[in-house]
C-alpha cells in the first residue's frame, strides 16, 4: 500500500513540474506563477501543495534541475547518434535547436533565471551550465585528445555561444531560425578549427 501512495506522490509531484512549465512564456515569467493556478493545473488543491514542495521557490529550483537535466540527456543522445555515424557539431546543434523548438519554456526558464534577482536561482542555473560544459569537456578529451584545461575552454566558448543564440532563437521564425543554425554550426567549426590549430602548434 505505502509503494502505491509513493507512486501517486510521484505522479502529483511531477503534475506540479509539467504544470508550472505549461504555463511560463514568453510573458510570463516564474516570478509571475502563483501557487494556486500552479496547484489549479495539476488538479489538487493548493493545500496539497506542500506536501511535495516548501514552498515556490522549491518548485522553481526544481524546475531548473529538470530543465538542464532534459538538456544533457538530449546532449547524450546526440553524442550517441554521433558515434553511429554523423557530424558531431551539425547534429549537437540540431538537437539543441530541437529542445529549444520542443522545450522553449525550459529554456527560457534557465536563461532568465541565470541573470535574476535570486541568488539560489542564479546558482542553481550556473551549475547546470556548469556541468553541460563539464559533459563537453569530457567528451572534447576523449574524441579529440586534448588535454583537460584546453577541452574545459574550447567547451566553454560553445556553449556560451550556443546559449547566446538559443537565446535568439526563441523568437525567430523558421526561416530566420534556419539562417542562425546555419550560422552557429560555421562558428563552432570555428572554434573546433583554432582548437585543433592550437593543439597541433603546441605539442
Amino acid at each position: 500500500m505505502s509503494g502505491v501512495r509513493a507512486q501517486q506522490k510521484q505522479k502529483t509531484r511531477q503534475a506540479l513540474i509539467e504544470a508550472a512549465f505549461n504555463q511560463l512564456s514568453a510573458e510570463h515569467s516564474f516570478s509571475n506563477l502563483s501557487l494556486r493556478e500552479v496547484a489549479r493545473e495539476a488538479g489538487i488543491a493548493p493545500t496539497s501543495f506542500y506536501r511535495h514542495f516548501k514552498d515556490m521557490n522549491e518548485l522553481g529550483l526544481t524546475l531548473v534541475d529538470e530543465a538542464g537535466l532534459t538538456l544533457r540527456q538530449l546532449m547524450r543522445q546526440a553524442r550517441r547518434r554521433i558515434a553511429s555515424g554523423g557530424s558531431v557539431i551539425d547534429t549537437s546543434v540540431q538537437t539543441f535547436m530541437e529542445f529549444i523548438e520542443t522545450s522553449s519554456n525550459q529554456f527560457r526558464l534557465l536563461l532568465r533565471e541565470r541573470s535574476g534577482t535570486s541568488p539560489a536561482f542564479r546558482a542553481a542555473v550556473a551549475r547546470e551550465i556548469k556541468h553541460f560544459i563539464l559533459e563537453l569537456a569530457h567528451y572534447l578529451e576523449s574524441e579529440t585528445k586534448v588535454d583537460a584545461h584546453h577541452a574545459y575552454m574550447q567547451a566553454e566558448a560553445m556553449v556560451t555561444l550556443v546559449f547566446s543564440s538559443g537565446a535568439e532563437a526563441l523568437d525567430q521564425d523558421q526561416q530566420q531560425r534556419a539562417e542562425l543554425t546555419a550560422r552557429l554550426i560555421w562558428q563552432l567549426r570555428y572554434i573546433a578549427k583554432g582548437a585543433a590549430g592550437y593543439q597541433k602548434n603546441h605539442s
